[in-house]
């Protein structure tokens, strides 16, 4: 009997172990125009953001919204698409007077060449995959990696790590901030940048020789990289930085 009861347990245990975190889910998909060029928002609080570049002038939007607790709440979490010439804006509402667990997640798709203007979420990731452009991308707690891009993202986390590869740089200013989590900037070979990097517990590592440009101190060093170029300022304060030179796989 104490076998048989065991076992029942145990066989009750793992099915509760293995029953999907997100009860109820409810899945959003709207394509709008975009001419290459042009520019996107999107603004999320719960759940990743990704985006990927393909040859259309317009913007695929998928997202899947999940609740854990009640299929109601999802009513009460909204996407609102806005587009206007040139220019497309996501917003994902959520209800100011009410607590509600439900997570968005975004698989965006977007001309090739196009203006990330503000990628934000509170908590979750932010991925971009082979866009030519750049932007600001923004996450609390989460990780930002952008992949086999050209021109320059600024990207900015309190809790995760950076991780940006550019087969092309951008002469503009360039930011890379967290505080929680290290840093990969892989630039293109021979690429020219005025580099300042602080790292307050962590090494700080480059693959091409820069120039030293003042005092070189622990955690911290300002120099030209090739022939000089836009600022690239990369901070952190708990984490590594590395400055690499891409390649196609790293």
């Amino acid at each position: 009997m104490k076998k048989w009861l065991t076992g029942a347990i145990l066989f009750v245990a793992a099915l509760i172990g293995s029953a999907p975190v997100s009860a109820y889910d409810q899945v959003y998909d709207k394509t709008v125009p975009l001419v290459a060029g042009g520019a996107l928002i999107l603004q999320n609080v719960n759940g990743s953001v990704e985006v990927r570049a393909w040859d259309r002038p317009e913007v695929q939007i998928h997202a899947v919204k999940s609740a854990r607790r009640s299929v109601a709440d999802l009513e009460l979490v909204t996407i609102e698409v806005k587009s206007a010439s040139g220019r497309v804006e996501v917003a994902t509402r959520y209800p100011s007077d009410e607590g509600v667990d439900v997570t968005v997640e975004y698989k965006i798709q977007v001309p090739r060449r196009v203006m990330l203007e503000n990628i934000t979420t509170v908590n979750g990731n932010v991925r971009v995959t082979d866009v030519d452009g750049g932007g600001h991308l923004h996450t609390v707690n989460g990780d930002v990696d952008v992949y086999d891009c050209a021109g320059g993202f600024n990207a900015r986390t309190t809790n995760g790590g950076i991780h940006e590869e550019l087969r092309a740089l951008d002469a503009m200013p360039l930011a890379l901030e967290t505080m929680n989590g290290s840093i990969l900037m892989a630039l293109p070979p021979n690429a020219g940048a005025e580099i300042d990097a602080q790292s307050l517990n962590g090494v700080i590592r480059t693959e091409e020789p820069v120039l030293l440009n003042g005092a070189f101190g622990h955690g911290s060093f300002r120099g030209k990289m090739g022939a000089g170029g836009a600022p690239l300022r990369i901070r952190t304060v708990n984490g590594a930085i590395q400055i690499a030179v891409w390649r196609s796989t790293i």
